[in-house]
């Protein structure tokens, strides 16, 4: 199949090699890019270090702080996070291996009797709290992410000749970068054409809204669901 990844970098020349392993062309058009904050971390005694994203990880890697960071405990939602936070040097990593409700479930477990609040490396935009029954959680935010304006010129005309049969959709604001973009490019109708395979139904909801008639969803919030979803197309 041809195949688009939107996914911002390094994630989607890795995605885009899995493809390429099992036979698929690939075309690559970030339409987020990761911009890290100056955030500020309280001198506090935190219990562990919460992740939901890779790019957390990779924001705090060269903060001042980061070696205070590191020595702590972190719990991420996936795995695809826990190998960004052990990239990043932390040691001790816990994957929830699902979404937040299956993080919070792990957490609330590991916080039994502990007085200590968590710390939340989040994105500008969040997707929602960690919500726990017990414990607090003090969250800051170490990067935001920014869409892209436009299609890459090669993109937008691939899209326009019907050369693209699949697109990679792996968060909701890259899947409505995608709908402005192709708005924008006059290529509404033929960007919406192609199918559409998405991490959650949570991130089809811009290409659903817009129109778009063949949507996948992965069987689970990670890659390799991504990558099984399109071979059994």
């Amino acid at each position: 199949m041809r195949l688009l990844v939107t996914r911002p970098e390094p994630d989607g020349e890795r995605t885009a090699q899995h493809l390429r392993a099992r036979g698929h062309h690939v075309l690559l058009a970030p339409l987020m890019r990761m911009e890290t904050t100056d955030c500020v971390l309280a001198d506090e005694r935190y219990f562990a270090v919460v992740m939901t994203s890779a790019n957390a990880a990779r924001a705090v890697a060269g903060h001042p702080a980061s070696a205070k960071l590191r020595a702590m405990r972190a719990f991420t939602v996936g795995r695809h996070t826990a190998d960004a936070a052990r990239a990043a040097g932390f040691a001790d990593v816990s994957s929830a291996d699902g979404d937040k409700h299956d993080l919070a479930r792990v957490l609330e477990t590991r916080l039994a009797g502990e007085r200590r609040p968590l710390l939340y490396l989040a994105g500008e935009e969040l997707s929602g709290e960690i919500a726990l029954s017990s414990g607090a959680v003090e969250t800051v935010v170490v990067y935001r992410t920014v869409a892209v304006g436009r299609f890459p010129p090669g993109i937008a005309a691939a899209l326009a000749r019907g050369e693209i049969d699949g697109v990679l959709h792996f968060s909701r604001r890259s899947a409505q970068a995608y709908v402005d973009c192709a708005r924008r490019a006059g290529i509404f109708e033929r960007a919406l054409a192609a199918r559409h395979y998405c991490l959650s139904r949570q991130v089809s909801g811009p290409l659903a809204a817009a129109g778009a008639g063949s949507i996948g969803i992965a069987a689970r919030p990670e890659e390799g669901a991504m990558v099984e979803l399109i071979g059994g197309a």
